[in-house]
């Protein structure tokens, strides 16, 4: 189990994406999709909601030695989650509604 640093909530390790500060003087954080990557590391869920209650909070600061460029993060997430006001098709139902047979 994990801790998100944004809401706080724990979560397993396939919930939420594992981020990183990768640099000297300004670390910058960067999406460890492979988890893999050497360093501390933090948790977080791949959601907007998320993303901004821990900027807010300056957690990626305290969670990743001083990091606190996230353009990399926000990058990740725009391509990741489809934004809200996107209309969802509509498919046809599996199984036709009762009384109809065609």
């Amino acid at each position: 189990m994990r801790t998100c640093i944004g809401c706080r909530k724990q979560g397993s390790r396939s919930e939420l994406i594992r981020l990183v500060a990768v640099g000297g003087g300004s670390p910058v954080v960067l999406v460890d999709e492979r988890r893999r990557m050497a360093g501390r590391g933090a948790w977080l869920h791949p959601s907007n909601t998320c993303l901004t209650l821990a900027t807010k909070r300056r957690a990626f600061a305290r969670a990743l030695a001083g990091a606190s460029e996230v353009t990399a993060v926000e990058q990740y997430l725009a391509a990741v989650i489809p934004p809200a006001d996107t209309p969802v098709k509509a498919g046809k139902p599996s199984k036709p509604e009762s009384g109809s047979e065609n």
